[in-house]
């Protein structure tokens, strides 16, 4: 806990307080940010390391799998428990960036927020990251190509080379009308937006192809059957299915 230290200086009869550095309600729980400057050890692959908090967890990802686990803020220091990660193998320089993470993450780093950015120095590294809504306003969710890169079960966040490599995709138009591909064969349809609720009405095409590339279009079409709660943050699409609980991580192009 963070506590305001008032300090008292008498001159006549004149008082003065201290500002405190980190205000107790001065929180990036709620907020996802995107890092700008890496001081130290560069980010194997390039980055840029992305931090997701949201109810007392944070996601991370730095260019190849993501990190999820509870996080305290405790004073100006965060701690990181244990972290759940996908396990999609990564190519090159890239294949580093998670243990730069979970090195990062695990140092117990200090965090400072000021306004837009967030400062996490630990293991040597200093990362200045900038609120995503700042730094990648949201996107629209009609006329943009949104493309699938995570799969979301009830209890896990689901990658694989297999959807990286058939790029399940669609777009919704201004009108309603909706086009793209559950992964193997052609969606057309509508899709009816009120708020954050979107109801699905989609067909496609009866082309059969490899059992792997059917299974990654069962669950896209599984999420894309009736209402869903769509989640923009910045460049990625959340949708969760109302009545399955699954849902479907996506960016745009």
């Amino acid at each position: 806990m963070l506590l305001a230290v008032t300090v008292g200086a008498v001159a006549g009869c004149s008082s003065q307080k201290s500002e405190p550095t980190q205000q107790p309600d001065i929180t990036p729980m709620g907020r996802s940010f995107v890092s700008t400057q890496v001081k130290g050890t560069a980010i194997p692959g390039g980055g840029p390391l992305t931090l997701k908090f949201a109810d007392g967890r944070v996601s991370a990802a730095a260019g190849c799998n993501t990190a999820t686990g509870p996080v305290t803020l405790d004073g100006d220091t965060l701690e990181v428990g244990q972290m759940a990660t996908t396990l999609m193998g990564c190519p090159g320089d890239t294949a580093g960036a998670d243990g730069w993470v979970d090195g990062l993450l695990h140092s117990a780093p200090s965090w400072k927020l000021a306004g837009p950015n967030l400062t996490l120095t630990g293991n040597g590294i200093t990362v200045t990251l900038q609120d995503r809504k700042v730094a990648q306003p949201d996107k629209p969710l009609t006329g943009t190509t949104w493309i699938v890169t995570a799969l979301l079960h009830t209890d896990a966040e689901v990658r694989s080379q297999t959807l990286d490599e058939v790029r399940p995709a669609l777009t919704i138009a201004p009108d309603g009308t909706l086009t793209g591909s559950a992964g193997c064969n052609q969606m057309t349809g509508r899709a009816e937006i009120a708020g954050s609720d979107v109801s699905f009405h989609v067909a496609t095409t009866r082309m059969l192809c490899d059992p792997q590339v059917m299974d990654v279009e069962r669950d896209v079409l599984a999420v894309l059957n009736g209402k869903a709660t769509a989640t923009i943050d910045s460049d990625t699409l959340t949708l969760r299915n109302a009545s399955t609980g699954t849902g479907l991580t996506l960016h745009t192009e």
